[in-house]
């Protein structure tokens, strides 16, 4: 396969202009929201709005509840700080996701420049990461992921 390229992002301590224009200075033309609540105390990144926003600047936005850290695992994270068996955990579940992840490259990343996001601005402490490795499997290795 082609080499294809995925960024990802998380808006954690960035202001929605911030956020915007990384996404414009990367040409983002569809954002993938992987929360699997795409709700926030921040103002504009909670996902209704966010989608207004982003449909406003030229950008797509794409929620894959699927894809989101489940509830359980998230709390077990948040009381533990437990980050080795919070991605361990989320590798086992993410295995039952393939033909998600096969969809969302085919259909979505692979045709345009895609951002995957959450909400951890850190990618070494978000699952995104993982999801986007994930994909990198499907696309056969080739998949250039650049966390902006």
């Amino acid at each position: 396969m082609a080499d294809v390229s995925v960024f990802t992002i998380g808006y954690e301590e960035r202001t929605l202009e911030e956020f915007i224009g990384r996404l414009k200075r990367h040409d983002i033309r569809v954002l993938i929201d992987v929360r699997e609540i795409p709700a926030s105390r921040k103002p504009g990144f909670s996902k209704n709005r966010l989608s207004e926003i982003l449909l406003d600047n030229n950008i797509k936005y794409v929620h894959i509840k699927d894809l989101g850290s489940p509830k359980t695992i998230r709390e077990r994270l948040h009381r533990d700080n437990d980050y080795k068996t919070f991605f361990i955990e989320y590798r086992a579940y993410i295995e039952s996701k393939t033909e998600i992840l096969k969809e969302l490259y085919n259909d979505v990343v692979s045709q345009k420049t895609s951002c995957i996001m959450c909400m951890e601005r850190f990618p070494e402490y978000c699952h995104r990461k993982i999801v986007a490795e994930k994909m990198k499997e499907i696309n056969g290795n080739g998949l250039v992921i650049t966390h902006i």
